[in-house]
């Protein structure tokens, strides 16, 4: 039995609750003991790890509940003449840079097999613990079919021996398809229901599957002890659809009117609004000009309204949990989101409760993360300035000075 203390810091314990200064969070193994004033704490009569905050803030560990760790920035010419294999090499630094930032936990959206997560969970490599869809269940000429007119294939999800394809269409496909995903190890159904930015044949606002298909999804997905259903949802009628057929969060939500809001409110779906995806198209587009034209001028079309909307659905009380699309640019560069999420309308608290509580609710870990109270899994960090005065301070990973990931240091700057 081992115990570490972190203390002389100022706590922010996920919840929303004001801020606790000299707050201390006291471990024992891999589970949080005790939260409160380092006074009020009843510590053991054993060795105590002392891990000095030098008066910066606690909190929980961040969480990205959207991320493609498979790619680090796109380059699809580059993609095209990448063996399968060598992307799964290339994600280490990724994932290791994602925990570095902070971000304990993350949703894959798309990409990462089984294997990736059991090479975090058995410590091979470094990164965040990890929900993993596998691939992206889209409709022939949909959002994850990257066919072009050429013939060629720019597929970002190529099938390989632990990914299966996610092309899929009518009734009895879609089931079987769920089936294969989740036999696959999936912990999470991913589907787009609308078209997107970055496929070459189709637009945000393009409805994709029908209801009967994406309530078998649902239906299919529950089969494995409630196993969930996200969603790539831009236009208004794929998200409605969506919302309707039981999906429990969509992405994006660039087109949410007020109805699909209600439908939201009305069946308590998340919203995930990835804003920095558009822009981080267009930033690399900028950089490097390998973004392909229709990529870049749909993100153009979308930026601003994609904005106004995620405003307009977290004013009106639509759960926010703060994803990114990272990997569309790259990893470690995640917590920019918080600040595009204060400019929508969110506080800077509302931000970090997005990253932490609701975050863990959305992918159904929030009896173990997202909030520093006794009994969770020690997933910590502590950050030297103070997030509620300036959010964006987080950008910078150097200004995260400690994480700690299920009660193991995995970086200590202090």
């Amino acid at each position: 039995m081992t115990y570490s203390l972190i203390h002389n810091g100022t706590v922010i314990d996920g919840n929303g609750r004001s801020p606790l200064k000299n707050g201390a969070v006291l471990i024992r193994d891999n589970k949080i003991e005790q939260v409160g004033r380092k006074s009020d704490l009843r510590l053991p009569n054993s060795d105590i790890t002392m891990l000095d905050a030098q008066g910066g803030f606690i909190l929980p560990g961040l969480i990205d509940s959207h991320v493609h760790v498979i790619f680090d920035g796109i380059n699809f010419m580059q993609e095209m003449n990448t063996p399968y294999s060598l992307n799964y090499y290339k994600a280490m630094e990724p994932m290791r840079r994602t925990l570095e930032a902070g971000i304990t936990a993350v949703r894959d959206a798309g990409g990462a097999d089984l294997g990736m997560k059991q090479a975090v969970e058995q410590g091979l490599i470094a990164g965040p613990r990890m929900q993993i869809s596998i691939t992206v269940l889209s409709i022939t000429g949909g959002h994850g079919d990257s066919w072009l007119p050429s013939g060629a294939d720019l597929s970002l999800f190529p099938a390989t021996p632990g990914r299966p394809s996610g092309i899929c269409d009518g009734v009895a496909e879609v089931r079987k398809k769920v089936r294969e995903v989740l036999r696959a190890g999936a912990d999470i159904i991913k589907v787009c229901s609308t078209g997107g930015v970055l496929s070459p044949t189709d637009h945000p606002e393009f409805t994709q599957f029908s209801p009967e298909e994406l309530e078998v999804m649902v239906q299919e997905a529950a089969y494995r002890r409630g196993v969930k259903v996200m969603a790539h949802a831009q236009g208004a009628e794929g998200i409605k659809n969506a919302v309707r057929a039981g999906i429990h969060s969509i992405e994006h939500g660039i087109f949410v009117d007020d109805e699909a809001i209600e439908l939201m409110l009305e069946r308590g779906t998340f919203l995930v609004p990835t804003l920095l995806a558009p822009l981080a198209v267009l930033e690399q587009a900028e950089a490097s000009g390998n973004m392909p034209e229709w990529g870049v001028r749909k993100s153009r079309e979308v930026i601003e309204i994609h904005s106004e909307n995620i405003g307009k659905a977290f004013k009106a009380g639509v759960n926010i949990a703060m994803g990114t699309d990272a990997g569309v640019m790259k990893h470690g560069t995640n917590l920019r989101e918080l600040g595009l999420m204060c400019n929508v309308g969110l506080s800077p608290m509302d931000s970090l409760v997005a990253t932490t509580k609701t975050a863990a609710q959305c992918l159904g870990w929030d009896d173990r993360l997202g909030t520093l109270e006794a009994g969770k899994l020690a997933d910590v960090i502590v950050c030297q300035t103070d997030p509620l005065a300036d959010i964006r301070s987080l950008e910078n990973v150097d200004n995260i000075r400690l994480v700690v990931k299920d009660g193991r240091i995995v970086k200590n700057l202090m």
